[in-house]
């Protein structure tokens, strides 16, 4: 919590926590409108998630480019220009008149994107490095945070009647607010990019640290998409809490990350990770008793678990010396991208093959594998990482 009051203090954390935050607004707003913009262009399901692929593969394309473009421009000229852009790219696809121009609207999201992504982060990291405090956690909390008030925008539908008119508004805010905010962190940029050559120990390190990314917002991924079908078909909530779980998740994820940094000061970052994954596991196994209210609390539990973790494997990731940050983060982003992209396919065709339940057991299980990885990493590094 210490470090949501550094934030709250500092104009320059504000207006870095801000950027996260308008992330989320606007990936949320635009997903409310996905079945609009499909019905708009008469698109079937399969043309939709054509489409969809496409913000992927945008995301995809640039992620080797990012530590070059981050290196010519420097963390917050980058994270300023990309934030400005990315706005007015999520106009497009309100616009646009075919499934070909929304491929390439949506493509373009995901380049932009991907470089905001890996710039804030970078930004972040070089900020705790100067001011030798923990604001990770606190910055991706408030992306979560992000996420509910893009959710509180649900409201606007009815009132302005007008997708247009919604997006234009959050397009407006976010460009003139960020722009605002933007000279008190766009002079900042980490150091030069090392020459020397990789210690190959290291990227084994950064490697596994990429696994757990995979794991982790591959099951981030699984939960947002099929929580509430298991929900419906496991415990048979009724109607009204098919989103509870997912509801509870996200609560206590925005929570957690809220108070992650004051825990990673006390016990190093790679014991959040494995105290985060075993949270987790036991959240799963409640998940698992398939009681109604059990399984939400469960879910919570999750949630609880996972805040932690992303935010832990970036300051991890960053603080190295061995390696450019910058490079490192599209490494163990780019696994984590990955994962949340392909977690909830494996959970689907597995819930297909055996059954939604044994789904569940898969994201136990590659909890449970998690929280290994995590001890192996304890085990090799020292307690201030």
């Amino acid at each position: 919590m210490n470090s949501l009051v550094a934030i709250l203090k500092n104009r320059t954390y504000f207006s870095v926590a801000y950027v996260f935050t308008t992330l989320n607004i606007l990936y949320g707003t635009w997903a409310i409108y996905i079945p609009y913009i499909k019905e708009q262009l008469d698109l079937n399901k399969a043309e939709l998630g054509i489409a969809l692929f496409a913000f992927a593969l945008g995301i995809f394309s640039i992620m080797g480019f990012v530590p070059k473009i981050i290196s010519l421009f420097g963390s917050g000229k980058a994270t300023k220009i990309s934030v400005l852009i990315l706005p007015l790219l999520y106009m497009l696809p309100f616009v646009v008149g075919s499934l070909t121009t929304l491929f390439i609207a949506l493509f373009a999201m995901g380049v932009v994107q991907g470089i905001l992504d890996i710039s804030m982060n970078n930004l972040v990291t070089i900020i705790e490095k100067k001011d030798q405090i923990n604001l990770m956690s606190a910055m991706h909390g408030f992306f979560s945070l992000g996420g509910a008030l893009s959710g509180l925008g649900t409201f606007a539908i009815t009132s302005l009647n007008n997708p247009v008119l919604h997006i234009s508004i959050a397009t407006l805010l976010s460009i003139g607010i960020n722009f605002w905010l933007s000279k008190q962190y766009s002079s900042l940029s980490g150091e030069a990019e090392s020459k020397e050559k990789i210690d190959w120990s290291y990227i084994k390190t950064i490697l596994l640290l990429g696994l757990i990314s995979f794991v982790i917002m591959g099951s981030e991924g699984a939960i947002a998409d099929w929580s509430g079908l298991y929900l419906k078909d496991i415990t048979l909530a009724p109607t009204v809490l098919f989103g509870a779980g997912f509801l509870g998740f996200s609560i206590a994820m925005t929570i957690g990350r809220f108070f992650g940094d004051g825990i990673s000061q006390k016990i190093g970052s790679v014991r959040v990770l494995v105290l985060g994954a075993l949270v987790a596991c036991i959240g799963y196994t409640l998940v698992l008793v398939n009681d109604l209210y059990i399984s939400i609390s469960g879910f919570g539990l999750i949630g609880l678990g996972f805040s932690v973790m992303v935010p832990e494997l970036f300051r991890i990731t960053g603080r190295t010396s061995k390696i450019d940050a910058a490079k490192a983060l599209t490494i163990v982003a780019g696994f984590g991208y990955s994962g949340f992209l392909i977690g909830p396919v494996i959970l689907g065709l597995t819930a297909e093959q055996f059954g939604l339940e044994y789904s569940f057991y898969g994201l136990l299980s590659s909890c449970i594998f998690v929280v290994i990885l995590s001890s192996y990493l304890l085990i090799k590094t020292p307690k201030t990482v």
